[in-house]
């Protein structure tokens, strides 16, 4: 992992991070913008996906680490953490 801090260290400030909820209507780009800014003030993300979207987690998950460059720092179950480093 080439961040400046260990994963443990980064799943440690996770339990304080926002959480945003990705519903059934998935995801557009007014979610990505909003994802962009929380992690431009907080720099960690969770993001929470209902239960009946979980088929498609894999490719939102994609898609928002993409557009957001961003990192995927832990996934379990239908709970994401993602990781931008400030500059």
């Amino acid at each position: 992992m080439s961040l400046t801090l260990s994963k443990k260290e980064l799943m440690n400030r996770s339990l304080s991070a926002l959480t945003i909820n990705i519903g059934k209507a998935g995801i557009n780009d007014n979610v990505i913008e909003e994802i962009k800014r929380q992690l431009k003030a907080k720099e960690m993300v969770k993001l929470k996906f209902a239960k009946n979207i979980s088929s498609e987690k894999e490719n939102y998950i994609t898609q928002i680490v993409e557009k957001s460059n961003s990192k995927l720092i832990d996934l379990r179950g239908n709970v994401a953490v993602i990781f931008k480093k400030k500059r």
